[in-house]
């Protein structure tokens, strides 16, 4: 009888144990390296979560080149604004004078240590005329911002609205290609077999063809639309999906209802304001005086001079002066011009203003007249899909039940597979076309809205979706 071996595999083995530790450490840091390396990839793999519409305006608003100007501008007319009122607040201002070398002789000034200054207008209605319309061209930036704004938001819903209806054509037209196929496959084993001709089969092919034509065309659609919302919103590309049910449905408006004021007609109103109080304020200057106070103290010294010796009384260390200064404008030829120059300016602006309003009303009698007809259009363009729907199950009924060799009376004829896939191609086709007269309608509904000066109703309403 042999004798018994020795397993060196045993647990008992205590190379075998801290080899087994070793291989298990080795096994656990890959796959904490593998895991790392899998979070790595999924993290940096483009996002296509569904963004909403809300969140695609607030976005291109922040993110807007137009926006951020019309912010600029209002910082600005802010600023106008308070410096225009601050004539009226007394300004202090400190300053020295020390000797660099002690003087010697008569220098014709005071030898003064330090001053102070303090100045401020008192009286001057052209300077109230002109705290006016600082004040109106603050209100017309604002304005200007608000009409950036509803721009914005208006160009970033037409193209998220868009981009929603061409990825559902986009949808429809592939099926249309699978449906393109499988006809060329029936066309080709019916002409092989010599039921139809060789018509049939190239009539089939050339349907998939211009199928996958628009199919392209969509898809370049698609890419432009994605590229225009990743420039609004500043999020990368093609990490915009839309989210359908966040759209909410714009109101059938009509032209005919009174349109209110838009922000842009609005600024230009008072942008002619604003002109016409500046051209007031020139006009006054000519007329009116202005008052201003002042007061003027100095500290003097004689420590590094000799002043003293050439006055008959010692120079005080405390000098103080204050005064009213009136001004009278009696023949000043070139304030005229300048009231001339803004009176122009301000007979321009009210004319743009006018002008604008005018446009606008034509605008909406355009757009009126063309949403009645994109409106019908709309109208028949859906009653199509629904008839090309319901033709479509008769044709599948055909399918199932007809029976063209029945003499039963009213007995449905057998429809070929060819014919069903047809049906369901033209079933489709009605479809897209539904979907594009639908989104001409809510793009005219849309810039309707913006010239009866109801976006801001529309954009509230998008923050309750």
């Amino acid at each position: 009888m042999k004798p018994p071996t020795v397993n060196s595999s045993t647990p008992d083995d205590p190379h075998r144990s801290r080899a087994s530790a070793r291989t298990r450490g080795l096994a656990f840091r890959l796959a904490v390296s593998l895991a790392v390396a899998l979070a790595a990839s999924l993290a940096s793999a483009p996002a296509h979560a569904q963004v909403s519409l809300t969140t695609v305006v607030e976005l291109a608003q922040q993110n807007s080149p137009a926006v951020r100007l019309a912010d600029a501008d209002v910082a600005k007319a802010r600023a106008q604004l308070a410096q225009s009122r601050d004539a009226f607040i007394p300004s202090l201002s400190f300053g020295s004078g020390l000797p660099a070398f002690p003087e010697i002789g008569f220098t014709g000034s005071l030898p003064s240590i330090w001053g102070a200054t303090v100045q401020s207008m008192v009286f001057s209605m052209p300077q109230l005329r002109y705290v006016q319309a600082a004040r109106a061209g603050f209100k017309t930036a604002q304005l200007n911002q608000a009409a950036a704004r509803d721009q914005v938001a208006l160009d970033a819903s037409e193209a998220y609205i868009e981009l929603d209806t061409v990825n559902a054509e986009l949808d429809a037209s592939r099926q249309q290609e699978d449906y393109a196929a499988k006809l060329i496959e029936i066309e080709q084993q019916r002409t092989e077999a010599g039921v139809d001709p060789l018509a049939q089969l190239l009539q089939a092919e050339l349907t998939a063809a211009q199928l996958k034509l628009k199919r392209l065309h969509l898809e370049t659609r698609a890419a432009t639309l994605a590229e225009q919302l990743a420039a609004l919103t500043g999020l990368p590309l093609h990490s915009v999906t839309p989210d359908h049910s966040s759209i909410p449905e714009i109101p059938a408006v009509s032209g005919d209802t009174a349109p209110r004021s838009t922000p842009a007609l609005d600024a230009a109103d008072m942008l002619a304001a604003s002109r016409a109080r500046v051209a007031k304020g020139d006009q006054e200057r000519v007329w009116f005086p202005q008052i201003a106070f002042g007061l003027i103290y100095d500290r003097n010294t004689t420590a590094l001079n000799s002043i003293n010796q050439y006055y008959k009384h010692f120079i005080p260390a405390n000098n103080l002066s204050s005064g009213f200064n009136i001004n009278l404008p009696l023949l000043d030829f070139e304030v005229r011009a300048k009231a001339r120059e803004s009176a122009a300016e301000a007979l321009r602006a009210r004319v743009e203003a006018e002008q604008a309003r005018k446009q606008n009303d034509i605008q909406i009698t355009e757009l009126n007249g063309t949403l009645r007809e994109l409106d019908a259009q709309a109208e028949v363009a859906s009653l199509k899909s629904q008839l090309a729907a319901e033709q479509l199950k008769t044709v599948l009924a055909q399918m199932e039940f007809g029976n063209g060799q029945s003499n039963t009376p009213g007995a449905l004829p057998q429809t070929t597979p060819a014919a069903e896939q047809s049906a369901r191609i033209d079933e489709r086709q009605k479809y897209i076309d539904s979907l594009d007269a639908q989104l001409d309608l809510s793009k005219a509904r849309l810039n309707l809205l913006h010239a009866l000066g109801l976006m801001q109703n529309w954009l509230n309403e998008l923050h309750t979706k």
